[in-house]
């Protein structure tokens, strides 16, 4: 039974598309998204909700409060046995998420030095192979979209996550934890908390969160693109293509 992985940057839809597989195939899904691990982050985040998930089950997501250290060895430790009870339960694993050394680290089988690994980007504290050879059965599929599409969809996500909603979330988490922490900042709750402390107009707000968004997406388009291993279709062809697949295997 091969593992599925569904990747793409922000915005590319991979939430939606991975929970209809999983509603068909049988599927549980891991969140390969390593802003997702933090517990009290949702909206800003745009982690499914429970209507969303609609009965399939997510595994990835509240890993930890905010700021506390959770590596990406952490992470292959955790997917890697999500994986095994999944199958365990004759179910299909999707790994679904944007945060490319994640994955990599999965289906390369990357080893990291000390007990606890490196945090993301912390290369020099990581030992890997390079990306020839998966280690493992999986089935690695890439959303695409054109450039222009890919920015109004952000813009669109922008404009409805700029709510009431992330404005209550962004206090409590400011509360809980202050405003110090690493784990709210270049992100949405930067640009909310600016625009409720009259840091930022509303649209100066929103344009800032779009930029920041987009350079994200093109970092990780970017470190995607040097993945050999990434089945590349549109998200209309994501659904049928991984069905044929299932049925074939």
């Amino acid at each position: 039974m091969s593992t599925i992985v569904i990747l793409g940057p922000t915005g590319s839809g991979k939430t939606g598309v991975s929970i209809k597989i999983a509603q068909t195939i049988g599927g549980e899904i891991i969140s390969a998204d390593s802003r997702a691990i933090y517990k009290g982050m949702d909206i800003g985040t745009a982690k499914p909700t429970v209507k969303e998930m609609d009965g399939v089950p997510h595994y990835g997501l509240d890993l930890v409060e905010p700021g506390e250290r959770f590596t990406v060895a952490d992470w292959k430790v955790y997917a890697e046995t999500k994986i095994a009870e999944i199958k365990a339960r004759g179910k299909v694993p999707i790994v679904a998420g944007g945060t490319g050394l994640y994955i990599d680290a999965l289906i390369y089988d990357y080893h990291f030095k000390g007990p606890t690994g490196a945090k993301i980007g912390d290369f020099e504290q990581k030992s890997c192979s390079d990306r020839t050879e998966v280690k493992g059965d999986f089935l690695v599929i890439g959303i695409k979209w054109p450039s222009e599409v890919l920015r109004e969809r952000l813009r669109q996500r922008i404009d409805a996550m700029f709510s009431p909603e992330l404005y209550q979330e962004t206090k409590d988490l400011v509360k809980k934890y202050g405003w110090g922490n690493q784990a709210m900042k270049s992100d949405i709750y930067e640009y909310a908390w600016k625009y409720l402390n009259d840091k930022l107009t509303l649209e100066e707000a929103k344009e800032q969160c779009f930029y920041e968004d987009w350079h994200l997406a093109k970092r990780q388009m970017t470190w995607f693109k040097r993945n050999p291993e990434i089945i590349w279709l549109a998200l209309e062809e994501v659904y049928p293509y991984v069905l044929k697949y299932i049925h074939n295997e």
